[in-house]
Order: structure tokens, then sequence, then C-alpha cells
């Protein structure tokens, strides 16, 4: 790790993460677990800090990057994980000066283990799931840092170290399997027995694909930004087009395949955006029409209005016409309004409206928007049993 790899996306910091979990290397990981008021980064953050307190990601804009390393440090020294506080909403805390912020983060740092393994490969298998971990305890039967993890497919508890009663799992297991698929976190506390118990729920989702059909030179930059923006990327050739890794090295995976068969090749569902741009009218219709067959939510096409109605007239011609549902998915022409016109802009103006759909977000300027910027996650536990 070398310190440009601070700004990097959230997927290879997860990468990282998970790397370290299974090496002999010293580290220590960094966790936002609450926010009071506003901060550039949410709860479930991370940041992994090597023992020479190089590392890979950011917790926020910068200001408060060194000052946890120099915990991290500590921590390794220690070998214990400990909860630290910082306040940036006073006017004279040296911390809030100039950084935009104004809010408290707590941050959760720990010495790393293998304990984030097994769900780490959950969500590099493409599952959802939530990492429950203890902040604070007045239980005995908890120590700090005591993990266990919410498998969402298996819908179960699985135990990553201590010891977790049912009592408390099944408490947990609503808000858990909410958090899960939304990729959102809370810290709760909860009364047992008298003994308060404070957790750390951690939803970790897998990152939604970006699939772009089309191997021409306006594809790079979208293959790129998308993979900055956290989207795992599919290129896909057609007709004998040349979509390889060589080409495309930012693509988690290059395919090729006939239009026709798209949903024969690729595994397609609601975390799955498409993009249309072979600038071939015949396999874009193709592709278009297996899209929307699918549950695909965003279908981008590149190409103007006029293109579309085309192609809606050669299917009429073809008794095909579509649902209300099918055509709610189409997005032409592609990409926000955002004037541009090179290659860069264009691409950012596509990822742009495929995060805004899959975010549920209507593009709009920060400016003009009510309340928090990031929604925040609201979940309620189930009371405990009756003793």
């Amino acid at each position: 790790m070398t310190s440009q790899d601070w700004s990097v996306p959230e997927t290879e910091v997860l990468g990282a993460v998970r790397e370290a979990c299974t090496s002999d290397r010293r580290a220590v990981l960094a966790t936002i677990v609450r926010v009071e008021g506003s901060a550039y980064r949410r709860p479930g953050t991370k940041m992994l800090i090597d023992g020479d307190g190089d590392g890979v990601g950011s917790l926020t804009a910068g200001c408060l990057e060194d000052e946890v390393r120099s915990l991290a440090a500590s921590v390794l020294e220690s070998g214990r994980p400990r909860l630290e506080r910082f306040d940036l909403s006073g006017d004279d805390d040296v911390w809030g000066l100039g950084i935009g912020c104004n809010g408290v983060i707590d941050i959760f740092l720990e010495p790393l283990t293998d304990t984030l393994e097994p769900p780490l490969s959950v969500v590099d298998d493409g599952g959802d799931c939530t990492v429950v971990t203890v902040l604070e305890s007045e239980d005995a039967a908890f120590a700090r840092g005591d993990r266990a993890y919410y498998h969402a497919d298996a819908g179960e508890f699985r135990e990553l170290s201590g010891t977790w009663p049912d009592d408390v799992t099944a408490r947990l297991e609503e808000s858990a399997s909410a958090l899960a698929p939304a990729g959102t976190a809370e810290t709760v506390t909860i009364d047992r027995g008298g003994s308060a118990v404070t957790l750390f729920l951690d939803g970790i989702a897998a990152p939604p694909e970006l699939v772009v059909f089309g191997s021409g030179h306006d594809v790079a930059p979208v293959v790129r930004l998308a993979t900055l923006a956290d989207f795992r990327v599919i290129v896909v050739g057609f007709r004998g087009a040349v979509a390889t890794s060589d080409r495309f090295p930012a693509a988690d995976r290059t395919v090729s395949t006939a239009p026709a068969r798209i949903r024969e090749t690729l595994e397609l569902d609601e975390r799955t955006y498409a993009v249309v741009m072979s600038h071939n009218f015949v396999d874009d219709r193709l592709a278009l029409d297996e899209l929307v067959r699918s549950p695909v939510p965003y279908v981008g096409l590149m190409g103007p209005s006029k293109r579309f109605e085309e192609m809606l007239e050669a299917f009429a011609e073809e008794d095909r016409t579509f649902t209300e549902a099918e055509l709610a998915s189409v997005y032409t022409p592609i990409g926000l309004d955002l004037g541009s016109e090179t290659p860069h802009q264009i691409a950012m103006s596509i990822v742009s409206e495929a995060l805004a759909v899959h975010n549920d977000r209507s593009p709009a300027h920060l400016r003009d928007r009510d309340g928090a910027l990031h929604d925040r996650a609201d979940i309620e536990l189930d009371d405990p049993p009756q003793q």
C-alpha cells in the first residue's frame, strides 16, 4: 500500500481488507461507526492502515487521516481495539478548521484478524451480509471486538469471534436483513438483563454491475469511470468485435456473444445496469429486446430519440410491442443533461445516470435538497423476551 491509495473505489478497499485478512501483514482497520450531524463519509466507511502508516481508503476529506494513522500505531502496539470520537462541530475545534464537516464522528480501530474474511468472501461472490461488531459492553458475555455476521442468502447469523446467544441474534435479525442489501450501517444499543451492549451493524452489499454492450473507442471512458464509481463492469462485444481484457483493463470481465443470446450468456438481475452503445442499429435493437425482458432496471441506449423511434417502428412491423414497464427501464438518449460533448464528459453523464437510478434519486442540485445528503438507516430492534 502507498500514500496514493487513499482515494480508491470502495470495492478496492474491501478487496485490500480481505487480502490482508489472510496474510501475515500487521494492519489496522479503521471504520466510521457513528455520525452525528454532517460528515464527509457515512457509517461503514473503512480505511486499512499498514504498520508503516501507509493505507488504502479514506474516512474524511483528509482532516483526520494523520491522527487515525497515529492511533493505528498505538492499536498495533497494544493489540487491542479502541473507539475514538472526533467532534468537528465546535467553532474552536482544531479538527474542524476549514474542512467542510460539522458533525461528531466515532471511529472504531482494531487490529486486523481473519474474522472479516468469511463475510467479505460472501460479498466477493455476489452476496450481501451484515457484520455485527461489539463496540462497548456492560455485559460480561461480550467483549469489545466480538463479531458475528448475518448471511443474507442463507438467512442466518454465523459467529466469527466470541459467543452470540440466540436472544441477541434474534433481536438483530430483522435489522441485519434490511441493512445487508442496502449496504447501510447503524450503531445500536441493546439492553440485556440490565446491561447495555453497543453494537455496530455494518451492512455490506455486493456492488452493482454495469454491463456495457459495445467495443468502440467511447466504451473505455465509461468503463474507467464506472469502475471508480464502484460498479463491477462487464464489457460485451458483438459479432466478433474485440472485447478483451487487454483493450479494457479496467473491466472486471469481458465477454463476446450474440445480441440475441444476452440472457443466456449473462446473469441479469435487479442490480444489473445496462449501457447499449455498439452503434450498430440491428445489434442495439436485438440487445434492447433482450434486456427489457430481463429484471434489469436501467437500459441506457446510445443515440438520439429519432433512432429509438425507428427501432420501435421496426419492432411494430414484427408485431412486437412494449409494455409500459419495459419502456420505463429504457433511458434514451442516454445520460444526464450535463451539456456533455467530449468522450469523458459523455461517460460521466452515463455513469451518473446509472448511479442515480441505482440510488433511486432524481438528479438535482444538492443545494436544492432538503434534509441530510445521505439516507440514514432507520431500524428498530425487537423488544427483548420477557423474563
